[in-house]
């Protein structure tokens, strides 16, 4: 994960990352990977770039809503932006150590 931060306040940010749960896996969105950067600006702008482990997740909208609404809620975000991509593809090896132990695939 990618951090630049101008605010002082990605840690909190990444905090809250850390509630939000891909509902198909029991495992938040920071140790299955799914977070590529977290960028913060002087003005307040937030922006997540984050992928999903498919690009056909049915629930993608769903987190994409999730994340903005968890970013914006964060004490110094203004502006909170969520980007999607799939570069690079998202695979197994991008989770935590924790994360791929917890669902086996040590």
């Amino acid at each position: 994960m990618i951090v630049l931060d101008k605010l002082g306040i990605a840690d909190k940010i990444k905090s809250e990352l850390e509630t939000v749960f891909d509902p198909e896996i029991p495992v938040n969105i920071c140790e299955l990977g799914l977070v590529y950067e977290i960028i913060t600006k002087e003005d307040g702008t937030a922006k997540i770039v984050m992928t999903l482990t498919a690009p056909a997740c049915p629930v993608a909208g769903e987190l994409l809503d999730e994340v903005q609404r968890k970013v914006a809620k964060v004490e110094g975000v203004k502006n909170a932006l969520v980007e999607l991509t799939f570069e690079p593809k998202w695979d197994k090896s991008m989770m935590s150590e924790e994360a791929r132990l917890e669902l086996g695939f040590m």
